[in-house]
């Protein structure tokens, strides 16, 4: 999808310094932090949010989630607690149409979030 900005990260068509990367997933420091520590996780492969993924295509989230972890252990947020979030569709406050997950952490997240 080259309209999104993600897959434009993605692709290197935008300069990011990843956090945490493999061949499946990219972990990024949100530019609009919500938190002292907001990282966006996400898969390599497009898709707009979760429901559009195929079973076929199920191990994106476990590679997804190791990632996180791998990003969660890389940043030491489990010492404070971290929340994961993931948004679908605008009115659920997804801005950018490409699966990720908002890991945030450094300051109490209260519940619930609304």
């Amino acid at each position: 999808m080259p309209e999104c900005i993600f897959c434009k990260i993605i692709a290197k068509q935008i300069a990011v310094s990843p956090v945490y990367e493999n061949d499946d997933v990219l972990v990024i420091r949100d530019n609009n932090p919500q938190a002292p520590v907001h990282l966006l996780a996400m898969p390599k492969k497009h898709y707009a949010a979760i429901h559009e993924v195929p079973a076929a295509e199920a191990s994106l989230f476990s590679d997804l989630f190791a990632g996180i972890g791998k990003a969660v252990e890389q940043e030491d947020l489990s010492r404070h607690g971290y929340r994961l979030v993931v948004n679908s569709g605008e009115k659920a406050g997804q801005s950018v149409p490409h699966l990720h997950v908002h890991i945030l952490s450094g300051r109490p997240l209260h519940w619930p979030p609304g």
